[in-house]
């Protein structure tokens, strides 16, 4: 932070109270970095149109608020009249739009964060994009934000992308909004303009739910009403600045304090063998020693036995600390567990309805495996069809199959084991989440969740006393599944039938699973486009999981082109059992023999969405076996792929 002197000297009209502070801080420095220390923090976004004028406006409150050093401002003055866009005034949107990009086009693209503060309260902004296909970073800052300034240009009133952004807004759980109407200088400060703005967009925030805002009419240029109000220029406006309006709203974390005690366990702290605590930031209300607490999904019970922080014990902790609990009983916890209220703990569901918003420019695939991360839990997932897509500017419910770039929708998400959760909008810790692609790792969706269906409440896993050893044992072998991938024609079908006659001969049970005799019957609803074969490949992993359940060692013969689903399937069965064996085979081979006539079909474009012509195939990258159908018989495939499975029991 800039000293006193080149505060004042930067500073257009410094307040009384910034003077009080300057003088603290030449008077008592340790009493001022202890006043600046407990200052409390709000998150904020600024968000709306193209050109509404947002970084002009952070560059504005970091001006007034005296955040600037000196030779911040002659850079900033020199760039101005390099490559800004006010003349030779000074365009505050360089201190936020970083990228060259940006000061080329003078738009924002990525989401800048700024600090900023004042003498009552310390700031976190976020500049989001303002064009539409810039909305997943929009939904980033969004994310962690306690308020949101929707910004309108005057001269053009609520567009299309106001709505969107203030739509995604209040689905994220943001109750502070701010229509701040900027560029009034550009309409000659006109009351009447002001108003019907604000008309305009109660109707439409009435229509989302949005029951309360603030409007504050501003000129982020020239300065009116961001640190103080009303400005000359709008004697007719009553009510707060900006700045002041930033001040006096209700803190997340305040208002967390209220809710039921939950901590999402991130770190299971054991220094020594004589101290075992759980480590986390609590997401909601407080804790004290002696308070009893249920470890979700467990169920187990315990009673706090001290909060330990690295200053010391406490004697209460509250909502956004992050501290060690010691409990009194030698519980079952670990990363990925919350521990919560007793009497009141959080839900855990293996499935949910969720709002998405998809982040990706690859289209969402229901039915593919994806991590989803929530709090300090991650587990596969996998999202069905869209029960329907919003279209932010109308609210209309549409069909849809899938969902694409920026597109929010509402599906049903089923996980592979039961989380931890609470709807999102009692809890965003423990309500949003994140999708992320397993091959790429890159985040694809973000999500809320509304609740758990009732189908999981009603269904539960039956145990049994037989196990899968036990069925194993019987048949005096081990379990497997070999899953044989490659291309069509490539001789899977044919090398499967040959290992599976092998292994008959060696009296071993076996059943083979072959893709073309699966779609006469179990999957004969389901076509080729590439979510019927995530789902193809999916209920065959159900089934090959069965079938290895009941001690058998299963072969299948699918092309299996998309390495996400072999993955999945993988995931399911147990460890070491799963076996792929890559059927290698040129693209031109396979083609050449053509035994069905399928590649001929798909070059003259009668059949579509045709693995290794217009649909691709993914190699598998570190298969258990690899068997090359140019350099081998199927006789010498079978042979080695016995030798490499060896012993079966």
């Amino acid at each position: 932070m800039a000293d006193s002197s080149n505060i004042a000297s930067t500073a257009s009209s410094p307040s009384g109270s910034a003077y009080q502070t300057d003088a603290l801080i030449a008077e008592d420095i340790d009493a001022y970095l202890d006043q600046h220390q407990n200052k409390g923090l709000l998150r904020f976004i600024t968000c709306g149109s193209v050109d509404d004028g947002k970084s002009t406006l952070i560059g504005r409150l970091l001006y007034d608020s005296k955040m600037i050093f000196e030779d911040q401002l002659a850079a900033l003055e020199a760039d101005s009249k390099r490559v800004g866009t006010q003349g030779q005034d000074i365009d505050f949107a360089l201190l936020v739009d970083g990228l060259a990009a940006e000061r080329e086009q003078g738009i924002t693209i990525d989401v800048a964060y700024r600090f900023f503060a004042t003498e009552k309260r310390k700031f976190i902004v976020a500049d989001t994009p303002g064009h539409e296909q810039y909305t997943r970073n929009m939904v980033t800052g969004a994310s962690t934000a306690d308020l949101a300034v929707i910004l309108v240009d005057a001269r053009k009133g609520v567009l299309v992308q106001t709505r969107r952004h203030s739509y995604i807004a209040h689905l994220l759980g943001i109750r502070h909004i701010v229509l701040a109407v900027n560029k009034m200088d550009l309409v000659d400060y006109d009351q009447q303009v002001f108003d019907r703005i604000v008309t305009d967009y109660t109707a439409f925030a009435s229509s989302i739910g949005v029951d309360a805002f603030t409007a504050i009419p501003l000129s982020g240029f020239k300065g009116d009403n961001i640190a103080s109000a009303p400005s000359a220029s709008t004697p007719w406006y009553s009510g707060p600045s900006l700045i002041a309006h930033l001040e006096q709203v209700e803190l997340a974390n305040v208002a967390a304090q209220d809710g039921p005690f939950r901590l999402p366990v991130q770190w299971v702290n054991r220094p020594n063998l004589d101290f075992r605590g759980f480590s986390g930031l609590i997401a909601s209300g407080t804790v004290k020693p002696g308070d009893g607490v249920r470890i979700v999904p467990s169920g187990r019970t315990s009673t706090v036995k001290s909060i330990v922080t690295f200053d010391g014990e406490l004697e209460e902790a509250v909502a956004g600390q992050s501290v060690t609990l010691t409990l009194e009983d030698e519980v079952d916890c670990s990363r990925g567990d919350v521990i919560g209220a007793a009497e009141d703990p959080p839900q855990s569901s293996d499935q949910f309805e969720a709002t998405l918003v998809w982040m990706s420019d690859e289209a969402l695939k229901p039915g593919r495996g994806y991590w989803l991360k929530l709090a300090s839990q991650q587990v596969t997932a996998t999202v069905q069809e869209p029960k329907y897509e919003i279209n932010v500017n109308t609210m209309a419910q549409l069909a849809a199959k899938t969902l694409e770039l920026n597109s929010i929708g509402v599906a049903e998400i089923h996980t592979e084991r039961p989380i931890t959760f609470e709807p999102y909008d009692r809890s965003r810790a423990l309500g949003g989440f994140i999708l992320v692609d397993k091959i790429t790792n890159a985040t694809v969706g973000a999500g809320l969740l509304h609740f758990s269906l009732r189908r999981a409440q009603n269904v539960h896993w039956q145990p049994t006393e037989i196990t899968r050893d036990d069925h194993a044992s019987l048949k005096n072998q081990k379990a497997r599944v070999l899953w044989f991938t490659g291309l069509s024609g490539s001789g899977k079908s044919t090398i499967a039938n040959e290992v599976e006659k092998r292994l008959n001969v060696m009296n071993r049970h076996t059943f083979l699973l072959d893709g073309d005799n699966v779609r006469h019957g179990l999957n004969k609803d389901l076509g080729f486009t590439e979510a019927d074969r995530i789902e193809n490949i999916r209920r065959v992993g159900e089934v090959a999981k069965l079938m290895s359940d009941a001690g058998l060692i299963v072969l299948t013969a699918f092309i299996s082109p998309f390495r996400a689903e072999r993955d999945m399937v993988r995931g399911m069965i147990a460890d070491t059992e799963f076996i792929e064996i890559y059927v290698e085979t040129p693209l031109a081979v396979a083609e050449a023999r053509d035994v069905k006539g399928l590649y001929k079909k798909a070059r003259s474009g009668q059949l579509k969405n045709f693995t290794g012509i217009d649909s691709p195939y993914e190699a598998p990258q570190d298969p258990e076996i690899r068997v090359n159908t140019v350099e081998m018989s199927v006789e010498d495939a079978a042979d080695y792929i016995i030798q490499r499975i060896l012993p079966l029991k």
